[in-house]
């Protein structure tokens, strides 16, 4: 079992980057692999990035694509999301995910655990 803990996020402005964190606790993090998942008021929960046990594999929402980044470090059980150019709207929660199994898929109910998300908001 492992738990998840989000920080980095805040209000920024329009153009900017910030670099989200999620911290596991366990011996186990690098057998599982990870997504973050971001989530509107009003809207679901959405896939934005994936990353497998190694770090090998990554996928990304179509439209974040060339402007966020997953990476992992094992040795520091994190996983990070850099986010640049960052455009304004409503305040959106980043939420942390992660399962066993090491294939991408980008569902929210295919990942088992979760963190409590960390607020994130851009200003115009």
């Amino acid at each position: 079992q492992v738990q998840l803990v989000e920080s980095g996020g805040g209000l920024v402005q329009a153009g900017d980057s910030l670099r989200l964190s999620c911290a596991a606790s366990g011996r186990t993090f690098s057998t599982y692999a990870m997504a973050w998942f971001r989530q509107a008021p009003g809207k679901e929960r959405e896939f934005v990035a994936y990353i497998s046990w190694s770090g090998g594999h990554t996928v990304y929402a179509d439209s974040l694509k060339g402007r966020f980044t997953i990476s992992r470090d094992n040795a520091k059980n994190t996983v990070y999301l850099q986010m640049n150019s960052l455009t304004p709207g409503a305040t959106v929660v980043y939420s942390c995910g992660g399962k066993g199994a090491n294939f991408y898929t980008r569902g929210r109910n295919d990942y088992r655990y979760w963190g409590q998300g960390t607020q994130v908001t851009v200003s115009s």
